[in-house]
């Protein structure tokens, strides 16, 4: 059986006149493997527009040869080292035909593509002495939609401010009803101070000491692109900011040596940010990491025991001293105690809990000291001018004997009395938060708004309101694992039926069989 659109033929093959003698556009796999795999993150498979499948290969006149890729609202394209000799020309390429044809080259092989008669296009490689060839209905070129143009002035973008780029990313959310957060914002509103920031609602990244040529905020979309090591690594990024046609969105560019990436900032106010970070000063306990020994503590995490497949709790604690990492493997189980060495720990004994997800991405990002508050109040991973912030998450109804402020917050809630003592340990890092944004003049007495209990427990409320939807929302996340768990055995039980039919109809044909 031979390979549909495949035939073997001479290496000096009949010229075709319909091509016009139009030379082919050679593609080095060396360049062309990577490439693919950039231009995949904007590739969408399932799409019912088959020119959203395709790949622009096209030659300047100049002879230099760029890849493009889109998913409408994004474009990616890149530009291979070296001038070809030949016209200018410009083809779609069927991404899957391209993708299955380097799977069989080595890295030194070329691939030529061209277009061919009556609206088609054709692959060709080497096959033994020999040339294969893969004819492809050809998508006219007029319908790949047009690549932005964006002129103005670029403006670099270092090397770690890349890197906070790329962290933030990590942090925000992927939730399509919160579209405003699906992206990085690079908030300039504070001319002093610019800051990257990216969140979810559960945790925040947020990274200054950089300062952008930028009349106004920027919300650049989460990407996979973007999230792609070799175009991080591709040399220095350089930003354009676009204007914007009659009814249509501001464009922007971000480039590097090689890619251009093209898309549209996401539209409207990013949420005030500002208001979860606690205020400097406020916390009760402070860790110091030290950053060598950062690898054995994000492996010791991967081997806690853990009793909440959910919202993954693991705890850290401060006794006498000494930080501790906390789990357990059921939840009537006791703790689990690993004391972590090398830890500088300073203020008064206490414990939180949170995600250990969120944790490992913290010291992943090189946040080596942890500050504290208490069991309710988000945590601070902070290293130089980067931080994150965390909220906690519960422990259960019995936690370890040293982490006494767990338990007792559920009563303070439950207790109609109570509401104020509690909240007036949150408010202290809240009221002085339009201080750090710079809303109103008077927020200096931050400090003597703690009597103040109306507005205290206005804003505890709040608190806890989002410490709810974070447990509904892990509660959800944790019914679709289960969910998919029950998909992936009913397959391995299926899966197990045909062999055991399989074997039974092996049975038959045997016992059939004469000696």
């Amino acid at each position: 059986m031979g390979v549909p659109g495949l035939r073997a033929f001479n290496p000096k093959p009949k010229k075709r006149k319909e091509q016009h003698h139009m030379k082919p556009i050679t593609l080095p796999m060396a360049e062309l493997k990577p490439a693919l795999i950039g231009l995949g993150k904007l590739i969408q498979k399932s799409h019912g527009l088959p020119v959203l499948k395709t790949i622009k290969v096209e030659r300047t006149t100049e002879g230099w040869v760029a890849l493009t890729a889109t998913d409408l609202d994004a474009f990616a394209t890149v530009r291979l080292e070296q001038p070809a000799e030949g016209e200018a020309l410009a083809l779609l390429v069927p991404h899957e035909e391209l993708a299955r044809t380097v799977k069989t080259c080595a890295k030194d092989e070329n691939i030529l593509v061209a277009p061919g008669a009556n609206n088609t296009g054709f692959i060709q490689y080497g096959l033994g002495t020999q040339l294969a060839e893969i004819e492809f209905n050809a998508i006219p070129v007029g319908e790949f939609p047009e690549t932005p143009r964006i002129s103005g002035d670029p403006i670099p973008l270092p090397e770690a401010l890349r890197g906070s780029i790329r962290d933030a990313m990590e942090c925000s959310s992927t939730d399509p009803t919160r579209i405003i957060i699906n992206g990085v914002c690079i908030d300039v509103s504070n001319p002093k101070a610019h800051y990257v920031v990216g969140t979810d609602g559960r945790h925040l990244f947020s990274s200054n000491s950089f300062a952008l040529p930028l009349k106004e905020s920027l919300i650049i979309p989460s990407h996979k692109f973007l999230g792609w090591p070799q175009f991080a690594t591709d040399g220095e990024w350089q930003l354009k900011i676009g204007t914007a046609a009659k009814d249509q969105r501001t464009p922007f560019q971000i480039t590097s040596r090689r890619w251009r990436f093209i898309s549209h900032p996401r539209e409207g106010n990013y949420p005030n940010w500002r208001q979860v970070i606690p205020t400097p000063g406020s916390a009760t306990a402070t860790v110091d990491l030290d950053a060598d020994s950062i690898a054995a503590v994000l492996q010791t995490i991967q081997r806690m025991p853990c009793h909440d497949v959910v919202n993954g709790t693991i705890g850290l604690a401060i006794t006498g001293g000494k930080f501790h990492l906390l789990g357990k493997s059921t939840a009537t189980a006791d703790w689990t105690r690993v004391p972590i060495e090398d830890a500088k720990c300073s203020g008064i004994d206490t414990a939180v809990f949170l995600n250990r997800e969120l944790l490992t991405k913290a010291l992943g990002f090189g946040l080596t000291r942890i500050e504290l508050i208490d069991a309710r109040s988000p945590l601070r991973f902070s290293n130089g001018g980067r931080q994150m912030i965390v909220m906690p998450v519960r422990a259960d109804a019995s936690p370890a004997p040293a982490t006494p402020a767990p338990s007792p917050a559920p009563e303070s809630v439950a207790a109609q009395p109570n509401p104020p003592p509690q909240p007036a340990e949150q408010p202290k890092e809240e009221t002085t938060m339009p201080a750090t944004n710079g809303n109103t003049g008077g927020a200096k007495p931050a400090p003597t708004t703690k009597p103040e209990e109306p507005k205290p427990a206005l804003d505890a409320a709040l608190v806890q309101l989002e410490v709810v939807r974070g447990d509904f929302r892990n509660a959800i996340a944790g019914l679709n694992r289960l969910g998919e768990l029950l998909r992936q055995s009913q397959r391995e039980t299926k899966a197990s039926d045909k062999e055991i039919q399989s074997v039974r109809q092996t049975l038959r044909s045997l016992q059939s069989v004469r000696i």
